[in-house]
């Protein structure tokens, strides 16, 4: 191998793995005016960010008369389309919360930080408003002479109508997160003339000034500072991690693109578009490191000018470590942390799924008194104590029938067997049953209990639960 050659494959693997001391981090000394260019990732971030209208449409969504996801905390019910979930059932979001923090895992160890590039909120709300900025204010280039410039009549005038958008946003925002916990509709009504609660104003307040601070102004300094996702990424990348990477054996040496270019000289002309185009300032030749957030947006910039000066695309590219590196890519079904990963995803989502299969409109929970266990009355026949537990997960309050059944001669003792069962709440009833002795072959016999009503619109519903009758047994 020749002295040059030997160079520049050091160099190319000094750039696959980083140097630390190259990197250079906007430590928000300065305000980063990232360049637009159109291309396949460019389109691919706004239809990945189409995602987030569903926060703002998804209130207005109508099922069965009532909006259709509703996080009714006064009445502690949640209502997901046809179904109503009480406290009792928040298990399911333990599950839910575990399902997204492993796909968050796995999907990071696979394509690296893709939810921080395509649909993290941050990212996205950020991406508008600069979108905005440069409607109002320009191209980069005319946006920092206007950053110098002296406040005028023109500075003045652009900034107020590009901050009341920002504000407009913001608030929509915070009035949208609020719309998700209150019917949307009384939302409008009430809000806008004084009547809303205090909470749902300090709600929208607080969410129009965090999205206005931190997406018109931090804008990637919460991503550097204030995100822990960025500093624990490192851990879960490894070799076959596909991420946005510069090939350095296809680049280096890089220099300005000029007549009489020896052979030795790599395909990147150093134009700087991989950085200009960058929304965290990152250079990519420079490996991969904490601010990336793996959007792309360098690799349609430099596939633009390899095609311009006729060399082939992907110089930067999603690629792997490995791949770089000239090494056969480890398949993704032969990595043991995908099996892992996949093995949580499975069992989390089927707990959810059998959580919400399961759901009843009436759950029923019976609790035997354990002191005394039995009774012996007067006349000869066993009692025993039971409290009955009775959780409404209706919209509407229900009168529920009381019934049981179980050993020959069976009875309830109970002042009324209509049982009153407010919406959303736990009803406890307190009954006795009675056996005749002779009718008890065991120390226990199974016994089960029911409750039956109707709904409004005349629906039937009801529960029952199993129990046991316990007595002295056969003589």
């Amino acid at each position: 191998m020749s002295e040059q050659a030997g160079r520049r494959q050091a160099v190319a693997m000094e750039g696959l793995y980083g140097e630390a001391d190259r990197w250079r981090v906007n430590t928000g000394g300065q305000t980063i005016h990232a360049k637009r260019l159109p291309g396949k990732w460019r389109r691919i971030k706004w239809l990945t960010a189409s995602v987030w209208l569903v926060y703002f449409a998804g209130p207005y969504l109508r099922w069965e008369g009532r909006q259709a996801v509703l996080f009714d905390i006064p009445d502690r019910q949640y209502h997901l389309f046809g179904a109503t979930v009480l406290p009792q059932d928040f298990w399911m979001l333990s599950l839910l919360l575990l399902f997204f923090a492993i796909l968050l895992a796995v999907t990071t160890a696979v394509a690296g930080r893709v939810w921080c590039g395509f649909f993290c909120f941050q990212t996205v709300w950020t991406d508008v408003f600069t979108w905005l900025e440069e409607r109002l204010e320009g191209p980069p280039g005319e946006r920092r002479r206007l950053d110098q410039a002296p406040l005028g009549v023109r500075k003045l005038s652009i900034r107020a109508v590009k901050h009341g958008l920002w504000l407009a946003i913001g608030l929509l925002t915070g009035f949208s997160f609020v719309a998700w916990f209150t019917d949307v509709f009384g939302l409008w009504q009430t809000f806008f003339v004084g009547q809303a609660p205090l909470a749902a104003y300090v709600t929208v307040a607080l969410f129009a000034a965090g999205t206005y601070v931190l997406a018109g102004f931090l804008r990637e300094q919460t991503c550097f500072w204030l995100c822990p996702y960025a500093r624990i990424q490192g851990v879960m990348l490894d070799r076959s991690t596909v991420v946005p990477a510069y090939d350095y054996r296809r680049g280096e040496p890089r220099g300005r693109l000029h007549r009489g270019a020896t052979s030795a000289q790599g395909d990147c002309v150093d134009c700087h578009q991989c950085v200009a185009v960058c929304p965290t300032g990152v250079d990519i030749r420079d490996g991969q490191q904490e601010g990336c957030i793996t959007c792309g947006l360098c690799i349609d910039a430099c596939d633009a000018v390899m095609e311009k000066v006729g060399r082939p695309s992907g110089l930067v590219r999603y690629a792997s470590l490995d791949e770089l590196e000239g090494r056969p890519a480890t398949a993704l079904l032969r990595r043991a942390r995908v099996w892992v990963y996949a093995a949580i995803l499975l069992v989390a989502a089927g707990g959810i799924g059998y959580g919400f299969a399961s759901l009843e409109a009436v759950e029923l929970k019976v609790l035997h008194e354990r002191a005394p266990l039995f009774v012996r009355l007067a006349d000869g026949s066993i009692q025993n104590k039971y409290t009955l537990k009775v959780l409404n997960k209706t919209s509407e309050d229900l009168r529920l029938h009381l019934s049981a059944r179980g050993p020959l001669g069976l009875e309830l003792a109970t002042l009324t067997q209509a049982i009153k069962a407010p919406r959303g709440e736990v009803t406890p009833v307190t009954l006795f049953v009675r056996v005749p002795v002779q009718n008890l072959d065991e120390e226990q016999v199974p016994i089960q209990f029911q409750v039956q009503g109707r709904r409004a619109d005349g629906e039937a519903i009801g529960a029952q639960r199993a129990s046991v009758f316990i007595g002295p047994g056969a003589d």
